[in-house]
């Protein structure tokens, strides 16, 4: 096609989003530039002529927008482009821009699904209740159960004519690039808009709309509810306000409403009034870290990088294989990297359950090249937690549905896409239900004394190679019973919150407070993530979508807000040693790559404290009185609280606590059991409560013989009077039984 036409653009895939270019095009390629057609320059507008009162005028900047979707479509005014016979042009997408990622977007979100955008700079022409007013048109805010209540999918217009508009206040100038539009989340309505118009201002009385050559453009919206649509500008708009202006919309018969979530994307211009522009709140990180998402090659190579930084304090290793094989891999950071030591607790971060949830994976990677910093610039909090916890980072469980979500990119994926695993599974559904073993097993027996409280054997039909269990929740139950792990948190996102289990409630009901023997010192460790996370600790912050989890302390126990049969936080409870508690970690599952460096300011103090928690409490090491050797698999009781735990392979344990006094009891097979008293204090570091325990006389007996060994004169006279205790035992039951025989005779 040789010259130029005017034209509009629209782009989509047959995976789910559509893009809406409002411009020129010159022999279209996979790259638009802009050029000077027929008087009309693409470069950056200023909102008004020169002359006009209300111009803005500001130095042009050339706009460039890289596109990577399969195919583009012309369109005139009319958005179905039916009108004017204009040819369809198709663009091909190569292996390698495949690889290369997602559409590249030339100015970042001003951010109405962040948060970023207060309510207060949300208005509407009108809006049907509080729950569908202009605070709720935020992409990908989620609904409550409940229709009619304060939390809704959407802004809703009162009234039905094209009269109606979102505005948004940027605040300041701001060089406005594009829409992104939703239609309503709701489980009960349809509602979305179809096509719709932009205007720009400086301030609200006088509207210029975007042009698409001569005539006004229309913008393709929705064509459902929930896949985020994309309209580019031909060129960008400098103003401070911004309005979307529905055309059309869905109309389900006349039921229908002007409903949609929105985010706008634009780049903030220096403020020229503002002469003291260094004591503006800086949106970087003073750390010197990578904030930027990474695909799985581009994860591989920032772990390696770690580890050729840090090589003593780090190691990288593999727990198995995704089902379209890819690695998952982790990063473990101690100063005795590849071996457990003696007294040395074992911390775990899991990150990227659901692909789609990436902050938790970014902070975990920028948490390992953190450390490695740190550690070598001599930071002596760094260096303790290196030297005495032995930490394991993995980024992503999920890794097949996060490169769906990051082929899409951060705001076109959408609420859903790349939650799940490739076979459609919810990893947090997926682990073991042993918590409705242990209840029944409490419903169904007499003897109380007989139940068990802790290592719930895994239920045989779900080790079955037919059980529907992703190979990923395979890999991570093996690493969990490989390793004795003490803490650990699952990073995930779309909340404000940290949960603590039970996750599952005991009668399946939707939410019911659903607590553990250790409620307490759950609640602490899920207090000293949220106290010292920066977002969730601020009282002014507004809700993320439709619970108000501050009226929590930003805390809840994990069934109270909604059942969760099979999590990995109730798994690691019933079946190992390992206490876990769930983050999450923001409002935006897919934040840009600009927030990433306040989301780790917000995040970084958090992650620290929280690992630091696993020296809280008690620990030891249980060891056989005369050999010394260290015993496995030990019982550790504290007394009130029904949930034991086990040494581990060689006898040390760690038992978290709340500050206070605790009587402990240790018992061993083939051992007499052992009891004292300690006492958890305030301090940062956990009371040693070592246990030497006493073999039984036959035990001890069976051993020495089998050695070929002679027994001591002690332990014989302590067999001689075991023998007398037995026999003692026995003819008083004898003399009993004779007894009763001999009343039933007279």
């Amino acid at each position: 096609m040789a010259g130029f036409l005017p034209i509009s653009l629209l782009l989509f895939s047959a995976c789910g989003f559509f893009v809406l270019v409002c411009g020129h095009l010159a022999d279209f390629t996979l790259t638009v530039k802009p050029a000077v057609v027929s008087g009309v320059d693409l470069a950056t507008k200023s909102l008004f002529s020169a002359g006009t009162s209300n111009a803005s005028e500001v130095p042009t900047t050339e706009f460039t927008t890289s596109y990577r979707k399969s195919t583009a479509e012309t369109t005139t005014e009319h958005p179905t482009g039916r009108e004017g016979g204009k040819p369809v042009r198709k663009v091909q997408k190569t292996e390698k821009e495949e690889d290369e990622g997602p559409l590249e977007l030339e100015c970042p979100p001003l951010g109405l699904e962040s948060l970023r955008v207060k309510n207060t700079q949300l208005r509407a022409s009108s809006y049907k209740r509080r729950g569908l007013g202009p605070h709720r048109g935020r992409l990908n805010i989620q609904s409550g159960i409940e229709d009619g209540d304060i939390y809704d999918g959407a802004w809703c217009a009162r009234y039905k004519d094209k009269n109606q508009w979102l505005e948004v206040d940027a605040q300041r100038l701001t060089r406005f690039t594009g829409v992104i539009l939703q239609g309503r989340n709701s489980i009960w309505s349809w509602d979305m808009v179809q096509t719709y118009k932009v205007q720009f201002s400086n301030d609200t009385l006088l509207w210029k709309p975007c042009m698409n050559g001569s005539k006004e453009a229309i913008f393709e919206g929705n064509q459902d509810t929930e896949i985020p649509v994309l309209g580019l500008f031909d060129s960008p708009t400098v103003a401070r306000y911004i309005r979307i202006n529905p055309q059309t919309w869905y109309q389900n018969g006349t039921e229908g409403d002007i409903c949609l979530r929105a985010e706008v994307l634009g780049c903030a211009l220096p403020d020229p009034s503002n002469i003291h522009a260094w004591q503006t709140e800086s949106k970087e990180s003073k750390d010197k870290l990578d904030f930027r998402h990474h695909n799985y090659k581009e994860m591989r190579k920032l772990m390696k990088s770690v580890h050729d930084e840090c090589p003593n304090i780090t190691r990288i290793y593999s727990i198995g294989k995704s089902y379209k094989d890819l690695k998952l891999y982790v990063m473990e950071i101690s100063d005795n990297p590849g071996r457990h030591e003696l007294g040395e607790p074992e911390f775990r971060y899991v990150a990227g359950m659901h692909g789609n949830e990436v902050l938790g994976r970014e902070l975990l990677l920028n948490l390992m090249q953190y450390i490695c910093q740190q550690y070598k610039r001599g930071n002596q909090r760094i260096i303790h937690l290196v030297k005495e916890t032995r930490i394991h980072l993995l980024p992503s469980m999920n890794p097949d549905g996060y490169e769906m979500a990051f082929r899409k990119g951060s705001e076109l994926a959408g609420w859903a896409l790349g939650r799940y695993s490739y076979e459609g599974i919810d990893m947090n559904h997926n682990f073991a239900d042993l918590n409705s073993v242990m209840w029944t097993a409490i419903e169904l027996e007499t003897d109380q004394s007989k139940l068990i409280n802790h290592y719930f054997p895994i239920p045989e039909q779900y080790t079955s190679e037919e059980a529907f269990v992703a190979p990923e929740t395979r890999a991570v139950i093996s690493w969990m019973q490989n390793i004795p792990f003490v803490l650990g948190a699952n990073l995930h996102g779309g909340e404000l919150v940290v949960t603590y289990p039970y996750d599952m409630t005991r009668d399946w009901a939707p939410r019911e407070h659903t607590p553990t023997p250790d409620e307490s010192f759950f609640r602490w460790l899920a207090v000293a993530y949220a106290s010292t996370n920066q977002v969730m600790s601020n009282p002014d912050r507004r809700p993320c979508h439709n619970k108000d989890f501050l009226r929590y302390n930003n805390i809840i126990n994990g069934a109270d807000w909604h059942n969760v049969p099979g999590s990995m936080n109730d798994f690691s409870y019933l079946h190992t040693n390992c206490f876990e508690v769930t983050v999450e970690l923001s409002c935006d599952k897919f934040p840009h790559a600009s927030e990433l460096p306040i989301e780790w300011e917000n995040n970084r103090e958090s992650l620290l404290v929280y690992m630091e928690q696993i020296h809280r409490g008690i620990k030891g090491v249980i060891r056989d009185k005369d050999t010394r050797a260290g015993i496995a698999d030990a019982i550790i009781k504290v007394e009130d609280i029904d949930h034991h735990i086990r040494s581990v392979a060689d006898g040390d344990y760690w038992r978290l606590l709340n500050p206070g006094e605790y009587h402990l009891t240790v018992s061993a097979e083939g051992y007499f059991p052992s009891s004292r008293t300690c006492d958890v204090m305030y301090d940062h570091f956990p009371t040693i409560c070592d246990f030497n325990l006493t073999k039984i006389p036959r035990r001890r007996v069976k051993d020495i013989l089998a050695k070929g060994g002679k027994l001591s004169k002690d332990l014989q006279l302590r067999l001689r009077q075991l023998r007398m205790r037995n026999l003692r035992v026995t003819t008083k039951a004898i003399n009993q039984r004779r007894a009763a025989a001999a009343g039933k005779r007279v």
